[in-house]
């Protein structure tokens, strides 16, 4: 298995999007087509030209098998420290329970350690059970009750 973990790049932007609709949650949420809606292009831009976010893809060979996004925040708590927060978090279903996701959240993680953050925190639906016992299983904690409010635009 040639794996190897990378920046995303607009090439790989239609096989992100595909894993992302390619899920329970997604599927109701995103819009994979060809062309890919304009709206992913500009997201992509915006978080590829911001420096604290980084969009990473886990390859094998052209295919992307996995990815996610690590944004860093500089906080006033923790004595000014920075923190990472990690989202959207997909691996192939035909590729999961193999490493790879162990691999992918290690390489975040170490991102994370390198930009001096203390704290690395994501946030994971209620219903995806097999995620949460996968974050546990890389020593994340339930530490914190997480609320959003969605707005319509």
């Amino acid at each position: 298995m040639s794996i190897i973990i990378r920046e995303a790049e607009l090439k790989d932007l239609p096989q992100i999007v595909k894993l992302m609709a390619d899920d329970t949650l997604g599927s109701g949420r995103e819009l994979y087509k060809d062309p890919l809606p304009r709206c992913y292009i500009d997201a992509f831009n915006n978080i590829c030209n911001d420096k604290n976010s980084i969009l990473l893809v886990v390859c094998d060979g052209e295919n992307v098998i996995g990815n996610l996004q690590i944004t860093f925040t500089q906080y006033l708590s923790y004595m000014g420290s920075m923190r990472a927060t990690i989202e959207n978090v997909r691996v192939a279903e035909d590729r999961r329970n193999a490493g790879i996701g162990t691999r992918l959240m290690d390489y975040a993680i170490d991102l994370a350690k390198e930009k001096g953050c203390n704290i690395v925190q994501l946030t994971s639906n209620k219903v995806r059970k097999d995620a949460h016992r996968f974050y546990k299983r890389l020593g994340f904690e339930n530490s914190h009750e997480g609320m959003k409010l969605k707005l319509e635009i």
